[in-house]
């Protein structure tokens, strides 16, 4: 049996620069906030809104560039900062699975803009981490970061023909960039089977703030997981959550709770991209 998310809110991006929302991440430090990102083709920006898609304007994250950003994820910073809470940003997009390395970086949670003129700020500079993996090239939009162990984790699209998830220690940050790039370590094969046709392919991921439940999206699906020792996931369902037919391009999820997701999508031609508040019921 398909069981059908519970859609609480539905409203779209009012950021006219904000066409393809790749990436969302909840803050904690300041409620109600939102961070999100465009995919390819804009500058190393992160925007702030909120449930409603409010324009507050946006920051450039200094130093960074922006290849293919996919994917962002809110948690504990890495050693070199003193802050509590970092933004990790995946610049790990590789449609043609050609990248030698791809790149994280991690930037202390700045204080979010308030308007949409508010578009002159800086972040301050991030930590940049050159990764590449064991067993090739892959294209990934998903990341998230776990409260556990402070290890990024890395989950491949499926264009390979199979989902994998890697795993980035917290103790490979540095605050002098690596001359070569860490090799991320293979944690499992999901038993996910993807299809491009049906839009069974991973956009986004997210780790729920106590560390119990990872969420991974495809287009049209929510898969719930349970993380165990050595980051494995396990399935928290018997079947995904059904989402299909609510966006158009939709990439990005992150919990607003323990049992709410924010779903983000990309613009359409006649119309902004869609933020949706959802409830997977188990």
């Amino acid at each position: 049996m398909i069981v059908s998310a519970l859609f609480l809110l539905q409203a779209t991006f009012q950021a006219p620069r904000l066409v393809e929302s790749s990436g969302v991440a909840v803050s904690r430090q300041y409620p109600g906030v939102l961070w999100t990102h465009n995919d390819s083709g804009d500058g190393p920006y992160l925007y702030a809104t909120d449930r409603n898609g409010a324009d507050r304007g946006f920051l450039l994250v200094s130093g960074a560039e922006a290849f293919d950003w996919e994917d962002i994820a809110l948690g504990v910073c890495p050693a070199p900062f003193h802050a509590a809470a970092c933004i990790y940003i995946a610049d790990t997009g590789d449609n043609l699975g050609v990248r030698p390395y791809v790149t994280l970086y991690a930037v202390p949670e700045p204080v979010p803009p308030e308007s949409p003129g508010d578009t002159l700020r800086t972040t301050a500079a991030p930590l940049a981490l050159r990764v590449s993996y064991p067993d090739g090239s892959h294209d990934v939009e998903a990341i998230f970061v776990s409260p556990r162990d402070t290890a990024t984790y890395l989950v491949s699209k499926g264009r390979a023909g199979s989902i994998k998830v890697y795993r980035v220690g917290s103790k490979e940050w540095s605050s002098k960039p690596a001359a070569q790039p860490v090799v991320a370590t293979i944690i499992q094969t999901l038993d996910i089977r993807p299809n491009a046709e049906a839009g069974r392919q991973i956009t986004g991921a997210a780790m729920r703030p106590d560390g119990r439940v990872v969420a991974l999206r495809t287009y049209g699906e929510i898969y719930l997981f349970s993380p165990s020792v050595g980051g494995r996931l396990a399935p928290a369902r018997e079947r995904p959550c059904d989402i299909s037919g609510v966006e158009i391009g939709g990439e990005a999820v992150a919990f607003l709770d323990d049992t709410t997701l924010i779903l983000t999508s990309e613009a359409g031609r006649h119309r902004p991209g869609t933020i949706d508040t959802a409830v997977c019921h188990r």
